[in-house]
């Protein structure tokens, strides 16, 4: 089946830009279009699409707001934000409401299709321009370890908390791992204490320096 993708941007060319490209995928179609936040939320919620592809400056709702509301009232529906925004400020804010995925406007088509193939198979996408600007800043600012000073993790510390980076539940990882929910919350836990992090915030910051969050 194809992914069902809602559009929410304020420009109506640029949404009939991307309506053209994504409808020429194979694997996608756009469901239905939103000129700003608030209709984003409320066709998120009458349709359930797959992906929301989320424009972060919009009127009457902005896609922050947006994105909160969507994610607290259809859980199970990925959104993608677009911005002009570099900023790892931005990114934090978009994590934190619940966006699967953050791509630069700036950016080639093809990273837009990238972002909504991997968060509608349950993983965390970040810009690599992106990524790289803010992995540079946070080298030289958060206080994560790494390097020859960083604790080794277990093989599976690991595989969970590139997981946890990636989007999944606790509970999705007990699945895909064939561990009991109470075990992957160890690992995570000695992961995270080992690495010095105390959020999925942090640990999405540690990911983007290993490089995590554009393996395939």
């Amino acid at each position: 089946m194809k992914l069902r993708i809602l559009l929410a941007d304020d420009h109506e060319t640029v949404r009939e830009g991307l309506k053209a490209i994504l409808n020429a995928q194979s694997d996608m179609v756009v469901v239905a279009e939103a000129p700003d936040g608030r209709a984003a939320v409320e066709q998120a919620t009458a349709l359930c699409p797959d992906v929301v592809i989320m424009d972060v400056s919009m009127p009457r709702v902005n896609g922050l707001r947006a994105t909160e509301a969507i994610r607290e009232m259809c859980p199970q529906v990925k959104v993608v934000t677009l911005t002009r925004h570099a900023d790892d400020s931005y990114l934090q804010q978009l994590l934190r409401a619940g966006a699967a995925g953050y791509v630069l406007k700036q950016s080639r088509t093809s990273e837009v299709l990238q972002a909504i193939r991997a968060v509608a198979g349950g993983r965390t996408y970040i810009d690599p321009s992106l990524a790289r600007h803010v992995a540079g800043r946070l080298g030289t600012r958060v206080s994560v370890r790494t390097g020859a000073d960083r604790p080794s993790l277990s093989r599976r510390e690991e595989e969970v908390l590139r997981l946890v980076a990636w989007g999944y539940s606790n509970k999705e990882i007990a699945a895909r791992l064939t561990l009991s929910v109470k075990t992957v919350e160890t690992h995570k836990a000695n992961a995270a204490q080992k690495l010095g992090l105390s959020n999925r915030i942090e640990i999405v910051r540690f990911a983007l320096l290993q490089g995590w969050l554009h393996d395939t």
